[in-house]
């Protein structure tokens, strides 16, 4: 699917990262891990014109999401730990593509398509639908979300609701 079928879908993803604060800048990109985007201090660097699968900015905006607000602000830089992510900030940044996807009302495959995620793709959609939610202890310890354990001691919403979208 070009990007050009998924404007609207685009359009959510970028008006929803704008609304939370991370902040999309449009920029020429010679290289990059993925086609067309990457990541700087406290924003997403976005090549429209070399983008592939726009399901994957959730995913790199999942990455500064789970990351605490002072590394947030050397993402991308020669400053950030050369072993950033961690592994659970990798499950936690998965799980938060996937639960900005549903508040987005967006299908699970926006995010997790065919050509991402090592093709573990259907595991990880087929997991999650059955709210096998791997990840999820990360992002409550994060203070991002409630297990239903927890979020009926609290009176709040369980994940895929989230308490709030950005780590402090």
């Amino acid at each position: 699917m070009s990007i050009q079928n998924q404007s609207s879908e685009l359009e959510k993803v970028l008006t929803f990262l704008n609304e939370i604060g991370i902040n999309v800048i449009k920029k020429e990109l010679q290289t990059s891990f993925l086609p067309g985007l990457d990541l700087g201090p406290n924003c997403l660097y976005i090549d429209f014109e070399k983008l592939l699968y726009p399901g994957d900015i959730l995913h790199e905006a999942g990455h500064l999401a789970v990351t605490t607000s002072a590394e947030r602000k050397i993402a991308g830089t020669d400053k950030m730990a050369s072993d950033w992510p961690s592994q659970g900030e990798e499950m936690g940044a998965i799980l938060w593509s996937f639960a900005a996807a549903k508040h987005l009302e967006l299908h699970s495959e926006f995010v997790f398509h065919p050509n991402g995620y090592k093709n573990e793709s259907e595991w990880l959609i087929s997991n999650f639908a059955s709210g096998n939610y791997i990840g999820l202890p990360f992002l409550e310890w994060a203070g991002l979300a409630l297990g239903k354990v927890n979020a009926a001691k609290e009176g709040k919403e369980p994940f895929p609701k989230m308490l709030k979208w950005l780590r402090d």
